[in-house]
C-alpha cells in the first residue's frame, strides 16, 4: 500500500474507533442530567422515588468510563492532522485551529472539570449545585460536538475562508459563516439523534439483562456463547425495568429523529455535493422521477443489475419533489472535469451504495427492537423469555441477542460516516483541496504501517478495558443519589476562642 492509502486507513481506524465513544458521551451526559433533574424536582415536590436516583447514578458511572476512553482516543485523532496530514494542516490550519481549540478547551477543561465535580461532589455539594455540574457537562458536550461538526462541514462545503496572497494559505475570514454552514446546521441534529440511539440501546440492554433473567437452559446457552447472565435483588427489579424503558424510549425517539433529520440532511447534501447522492444510488444517468433501489444484484451477462426499486423515492429524498430530476454520475463527472481539470471525480460506488443502505437498515432494526420492548412492557407487563407462544419466542430472541443490540446504532453511525467521507472523494475539502495533496510528504509506508499496528494494539487494550468497566458497572448493586442537602457543620464550642 502507498503512503496515501495507509494514511487514509490509519485516519479511518482512529476516527471510527473514537466515534464509538463520542455518541455515548453525548447521550449519557444528557440523560444523566435529565434523569437527575426529574429526581430533584420530585424531591422538592415531596415525592420520594429512589429508582430515579439509582438510575441516574448508573448512567453517570457509564458516562465516566466512556468519557475517559473518548478523551484519550480523541487526542490521537486530533494529532493525526499533524502526523499524517501535515500538508493539509499547513494549508488549512488557520481554519481548523479555532474549532480544535474550542473543542479541546471544552473537553479537557470544562467537561472534565465539571464531570469530576459531579462525581466527587455527590456528598459534598447541595443538590441544586450538584445538578448544575452535570448540566454544564451535557451542554459542553453538545457545544464540543457542534464545533467539530462545523470543521467537518467545512470539508463537505467550504465557506468562510479566503486565500492569503502573501502565504498562499487559506485563512479563516468569517468564523460565523463557518459555524452557520448549512451542512453543519443539518448534520448536527442528525448526529445528536444518532447519539441518543446509541446511548438508549446501551441502557435498554443493561435494563433487560438485569430485569428479565433467562431460564436455566437459556443461561447455559448464553454461557456457551460467551455471554453471562446477571442476577439482581428483587427490590432492584423496578429500577432495572425503569432503566430498560428509559433506554427503549430514548432509542425509539432517537430513531424517529434520525429519519426526519436525515431527510433534511439528504436534501442539503444533494445541493452541495450532488455526486454523493448519485453515488448513493449508483445513478449513472440523469433521471427524472428517479427511483430508489432497496438493493441491487449484478448478474453475469447483463448490463443492468436486478434491483428492487421504490418509484420516485430518490427524487423525494434528493429534493422533496417526486417529479424532480436527479443528476447522474456521468454528467457530474463531465462537469467536474470542465471545472477542475482532468481526473476521476467519481467515488467508490459500491462502498457508497451499500454503506448508505446499511446505515438505514441498522438504524431501522435498532428502532424496531426498542418499539418491541416498549410494547411488550406496556402498562406494567413483563417480557416472558421463558414462556410459550409467539410473543415469548420474540422475547427469547431478544434476550439471546442482547449483546448485539448496542452494536446496531454503533454500526449505523460507523457506516454513515464511512459513506459521508468516502463518497466525498477524491476531495479532502470539496472543490478546493484533493486528498492526495494533503498527506505528509516525508512519511514512508513502513512508518505508517508500524504506527497503525501500534494504534490497533493500544486501542484493542482500551476496548477490553472499557467493556470490562461497563460489565462491572452493570453487574454492581445500585447506588442511591444523595437525598439530603449538605448543611454547614455547627461550630465546635471546644474550639471556639474565649476572650
Amino acid at each position: 500500500m502507498t503512503a496515501l492509502e495507509l494514511s487514509r486507513l490509519q485516519f479511518a481506524v482512529v476516527t471510527v474507533y473514537h466515534y464509538l465513544f463520542v455518541p455515548l458521551s453525548i447521550s449519557l451526559s444528557a440523560l444523566t442530567a435529565g434523569l437527575q433533574t426529574v429526581w430533584w424536582r420530585r424531591r422538592r415536590a415531596g415525592v420520594d422515588d429512589p429508582r430515579l436516583g439509582r438510575v441516574t447514578m448508573l448512567v453517570g458511572k457509564l458516562l465516566m468510563a466512556t468519557f475517559a476512553v473518548g478523551v484519550v482516543t480523541g487526542l490521537v485523532q486530533e494529532f493525526q492532522f499533524g502526523l499524517s496530514w501535515s500538508a493539509f494542516a499547513e494549508y488549512y490550519g488557520d481554519v481548523f485551529g479555532p474549532t480544535l481549540a474550542v473543542e479541546g478547551m471544552l473537553a479537557f477543561f470544562l467537561e472534565a472539570t465539571f464531570l469530576g465535580l459531579w462525581w466527587f461532589g455527590r456528598d459534598r455539594l447541595r443538590p441544586l449545585v450538584h445538578l448544575a455540574t452535570i448540566w454544564v457537562v451535557a451542554v459542553g458536550t453538545l457545544i464540543s460536538a457542534y464545533v467539530i461538526l462545523a470543521a467537518n462541514a467545512f470539508m463537505q462545503h467550504p465557506v468562510g475562508v479566503a486565500l492569503d496572497p502573501a502565504t498562499g494559505r487559506a485563512r479563516l475570514a468569517d468564523f460565523g459563516a463557518l459555524l452557520t454552514n448549512e451542512v453543519v446546521v443539518a448534520s448536527f441534529p442528525h448526529t445528536i439523534a444518532g447519539a441518543f440511539m446509541a446511548g438508549g440501546a446501551l441502557l435498554l440492554v443493561i435494563g433487560v439483562w438485569r430485569r428479565w433473567l433467562p431460564s436455566a437452559s437459556e443461561a447455559s446457552t448464553l454461557a456457551a456463547s460467551g455471554s453471562e447472565a446477571a442476577s439482581s435483588r428483587p427490590d432492584e427489579a423496578p429500577t432495572w425495568r425503569l432503566l430498560a424503558r428509559v433506554g427503549a424510549w430514548t432509542t425509539l425517539v432517537g430513531g424517529v429523529a434520525v429519519a426526519l433529520t436525515g431527510d433534511a440532511l439528504g436534501k442539503v447534501m444533494t445541493e452541495v455535493q450532488p455526486m454523493k447522492m448519485a453515488a448513493a444510488e449508483a445513478l449513472y444517468e440523469t433521471t427524472s422521477r428517479a427511483p430508489f433501489s432497496v438493493f441491487a444484484v449484478p448478474l453475469p451477462g447483463h448490463t443492468q443489475p436486478v434491483s428492487l426499486d421504490i418509484p420516485w423515492l430518490l427524487s423525494v429524498l434528493a429534493t422533496g419533489d417526486p417529479t424532480a430530476t436527479v443528476q447522474g454520475i456521468d454528467d457530474l463527472q463531465a462537469q467536474y472535469v470542465a471545472a477542475f481539470g482532468p481526473g476521476d471525480y467519481t467515488p467508490w460506488i459500491p462502498v457508497a451504495y451499500w454503506t448508505f443502505r446499511l446505515m438505514i437498515g441498522f438504524g431501522v432494526l435498532a428502532t424496531a427492537v426498542a418499539a418491541w420492548v416498549l410494547w411488550r412492557t406496556r402498562r406494567g407487563r413483563d417480557l416472558e423469555p421463558t414462556g410459550r407462544g409467539w410473543f415469548a419466542l420474540g422475547d427469547r430472541w431478544l434476550v439471546r441477542f442482547l449483546p448485539v443490540i448496542p452494536a446496531l446504532p454503533a454500526a449505523a453511525a460507523t457506516v454513515g460516516w464511512l459513506f459521508t467521507e468516502t463518497a466525498r472523494q477524491p476531495w479532502l475539502v470539496f472543490g478546493l483541496f484533493r486528498t492526495a495533496d494533503g498527506v505528509s510528504p516525508t512519511l514512508t509506508p513502513t512508518e505508517l504501517g508500524l504506527s497503525l499496528a501500534g494504534f490497533a494494539l493500544v486501542y484493542g487494550v482500551l476496548a477490553v478495558v472499557w467493556v470490562r468497566l461497563v460489565l462491572h458497572v452493570s453487574r454492581a448493586d445500585l447506588v442511591d443519589l444523595h437525598p439530603d442537602p449538605v448543611e454547614a457543620p455547627a461550630p465546635d464550642p471546644v474550639l471556639e476562642p474565649s476572650y
